[in-house]
């Protein structure tokens, strides 16, 4: 599995990493490496590509709260990341929406319940019940075609803010 963050989640990342292990995990760690500050896109690309590769299933990133670094990371298609604060949706949300990149915020989960939600996580399977195939379904169609939504924001005006 693989593990990012930004200077504000690295110092749950540095506990996660040992914990992570201890449970029979391999840890790609893809930075950052101390608490300066970074830009948190930049380790959620380094963490999806790790996944899209091949080279790990699952990912953890953190950032400060964890909603940027979820933002960021759900821009890359084949990425369901997850911002997550509790035990019951670091599990459920593998189970039923296929999560594979579990987002939590350095600056609001501790660390023992981090790590209650990492074993969640890396415990939990996707259940592949019908109506979840067919939500998922539903998610990669929004992904594969952009171009509807450009539409909208050339009528309204709104949301396009780059």
């Amino acid at each position: 599995m693989v593990i990012g963050s930004d200077h504000a989640g690295f110092d749950l990342k540095q506990t996660l990493i040992p914990f992570v292990r201890s449970l029979g995990h391999e840890v790609i760690d893809v930075g950052t490496n101390s608490r300066d500050p970074v830009d948190y896109p930049d380790f959620a690309e380094k963490v999806a590509e790790q996944i899209l590769v091949g080279r790990a299933d699952r990912g953890i990133l953190l950032c400060g709260s964890g909603v940027g670094a979820s933002v960021a990371a759900n821009k890359i298609p084949g990425i369901r990341a997850g911002n997550c604060e509790d035990y019951y949706s670091s599990h459920q949300g593998v189970e039923h929406d296929d999560m594979n990149v579990l987002v939590l915020g350095g600056r609001i989960v501790g660390a023992a319940l981090a790590q209650d939600m990492v074993r969640a996580f890396l415990g939990a399977r996707y259940t592949a019940e019908e109506r979840h195939r067919r939500r998922l379904a539903k998610v990669a169609a929004i992904e594969q075609h952009p171009e509807r939504y450009r539409e909208w924001q050339r009528v309204g005006g709104g949301l396009n803010r780059t």
